[in-house]
């Protein structure tokens, strides 16, 4: 943590490949602007370049893979290596936004499911398939994301994507939650496959909890608060 601080501002203009652990509730961009304004008022720059390979939503902690200066050419292939989530998944409930962000908009019947069924559900996951991403999500149409005509209630047709999860284990099984590790590949919605794997199971699911814990060989583990940021500008 220390370390970070005492990066020099040629350092950061240079390039810098910064981890940090975004908190729940922050944006991506209130957490880049953090380092940004740290980095700014320090050394007094007028501008520097600042940007981060992978948005998080709000309602997700974990790895933000962060350049600075002439490291932010690297974002296109830091954005396409694997990445690790961990989470909860709630089963016999669906939301809009597949998620927290919206109320429970239909429930369904769950004491159906068995563990060993949970257990087998995910093997309908594993490799290249096909998702639609969530209504409520950043993705744009007409130069619009489309979270704004979800919120304006206007429907809207998402067109289907063709992703790739290496690994999907249930962890826990609480009822109704269910725990979860993922790996998987570029524009995976974990969200969707919540949805998607309440189906499956002959219910309803959305994503209760989750966390980005790797990005190719970068772990969490070395990732720092972007508060450090905020506090020591």
């Amino acid at each position: 943590m220390d370390s970070v601080l005492e990066i020099d501002g040629e350092a950061f203009k240079e390039g810098q490949l910064l981890l940090l652990d975004k908190p729940l509730h922050w944006t991506s961009f209130q957490a880049v602007n953090a380092l940004k304004w740290y980095i700014k008022k320090k050394f007094g720059f007028k501008k520097i370049k600042v940007g981060h390979a992978g948005t998080l939503d709000p309602l997700a902690s974990g790895l933000l893979l962060v350049c600075t200066g002439k490291f932010t050419k690297r974002i296109p292939e830091l954005q396409g290596q694997t990445k690790e989530y961990t989470g909860s998944f709630t089963l016999g409930a669906t939301t809009p936004s597949y998620d927290l962000e919206t109320e429970v908009d239909a429930t369904f019947p769950n004491e159906h499911i068995t563990e060993a069924a949970i257990h087998q559900a995910t093997q309908a996951f594993l490799g290249d398939v096909t998702q639609v991403p969530p209504v409520y999500s950043a993705l744009k149409k007409d130069g619009k994301p489309l979270y704004e005509y979800a919120r304006a209630g206007k429907a809207v047709e998402v067109k289907t994507r063709q992703v790739r999860i290496d690994t999907f284990e249930i962890t826990r099984i609480e009822m109704p939650k269910v725990y979860f590790r993922v790996v998987c590949g570029k524009g995976t919605y974990i969200r969707s496959l919540a949805y998607d794997f309440g189906k499956a199971l002959g219910s309803g699911a959305h994503l209760s909890a989750l966390r980005r814990t790797k990005i190719g060989s970068y772990n969490v583990d070395k990732g720092v608060s972007p508060e450090i940021f905020k506090n020591n500008g």
